[in-house]
């Protein structure tokens, strides 16, 4: 077995563990490792089929010891990259008073943004959609929705609609969304935005690489031009351990 393997979990320290149920065992030696430091923060957990074979263990059990500390918020598990040590995430504070796109705000703040497509395409709208940006009857609907990482650090889940008069053809978004609409005059000038506290559910989790039920923002946009008209609909879901929306606000008269 590979240096690496048992330089991180020594099948001396699992076989010495003591009692008990035999994941309740490897879970404490892989927290141990985490602990420790031997599995430092950000690492991938070795495959849980090389684990198994190692720990001369079943895969079942590797899964249940893995589990256990994903719910624990010491591993972290990313769709189609695999189960990695979680490392704390770098807070974001978000001011409320400037209407800026998520690949600007994190410009400035000189982080390196990626995004992952979930989502991009011209659909029949939901009711919802057909309210919220006055759709007429028949009209499609485009569709953006991302995972927006910085930083190899993913943050927010963001789905956006627009009517097909502002943006014909979703497949040209490559980036700033804002950045696109300026180019056609249609960049939105100000919007009203709700934000809810909520508790991050699958598949949202495992996007996030945060435990099921952790604490998230929900957030609602509503984007308008300056003569009023709606431009953009955005439901978002932003990670509560890594970003703040702080407002300023000013003595009023009284």
């Amino acid at each position: 077995m590979s240096q690496t393997l048992s330089a991180i979990l020594p099948l001396d320290s699992l076989q010495a563990a003591g009692g008990g149920p035999l994941y309740l065992r490897l879970r404490q030696t892989l927290e141990e490792a985490i602990r420790s430091g031997r599995l430092s923060k950000g690492t991938a957990l070795p495959a849980e089929r090389d684990l198994a074979d190692y720990a001369h263990v079943s895969r079942v059990t590797v899964r249940k010891a893995v589990d256990d500390l994903v719910k624990d918020g010491l591993l972290t598990r990313r769709q189609g990259s695999g189960t990695f040590v979680a490392q704390p995430a770098t807070r974001v504070e978000q001011p409320l008073s400037r209407l800026t796109s998520f690949t600007e705000d994190m410009a400035s703040r000189g982080l390196q943004t990626t995004s992952e497509w979930l989502e991009r395409g011209l659909f029949h709208p939901s009711p919802e959609e057909k309210m919220r940006l006055g759709l007429s009857a028949g009209a499609l609907v485009a569709r953006i929705g991302r995972l927006r990482i910085a930083n190899d650090m993913p943050l927010a889940i963001e789905r956006a609609s627009l009517s097909t008069e502002f943006l014909p053809d979703p497949e040209v978004v490559t980036s700033s969304l804002y950045a696109l609409l300026e180019k056609t005059d249609a960049r939105p000038v100000r919007a009203i935005q709700r934000i809810s506290a909520c508790n991050v559910r699958e598949p949202e989790a495992g996007l996030l690489g945060v435990p099921v039920g952790a604490a998230g923002l929900s957030i609602e946009r509503i984007s308008y031009l300056a003569s009023g008209r709606v431009v953009e609909f955005t439901r978002s879901l932003y990670r509560g351990d890594a970003y703040d929306f702080v407002a300023e606000l000013a003595l009023g008269e009284t």
